[in-house]
């Protein structure tokens, strides 16, 4: 189909300055929630920190594959039960421990 016999685009309403004010709300919650998700990962680095720093004393490993299994599968019903794709959980989840094991081991290395 050309462009000239499709029918035009519905446009959204716009404020004074342009903006779809709809879509602003929108956007500005989502800046909201990336701004927590940065504190609270933040927050979970500076324990886990805590935690890699107390193996390396303890001489514990600094991977726990045990563990892991337990929060990927906890993680992953958590997520079910929120209606949030848990392939993608696993992922995500998976990511912050390859970065976490990493960090433990670094701090082994002092």
């Amino acid at each position: 189909m050309s462009q000239e016999t499709q029918p035009p685009l519905a446009s959204a309403p716009t404020d004074e300055s342009g903006a779809d004010p709809v879509l602003a709300t929108y956007r500005k919650s989502i800046d909201n929630i990336d701004a927590a998700i940065i504190h609270m990962l933040a927050e979970r680095f500076r324990i886990t920190q805590a935690v890699g720093e107390y193996k390396a004393k303890v001489t514990l490993p600094p991977a726990d594959p045990d563990r892991e299994k337990r929060q990927i599968a906890r993680l992953r019903a958590l997520s079910e039960a929120a209606n949030l794709d848990p392939e993608f959980s696993e992922k995500f989840l998976r990511f912050i421990i390859e970065e976490v094991i990493r960090h433990h081991e670094q701090a082994r290395e002092k």
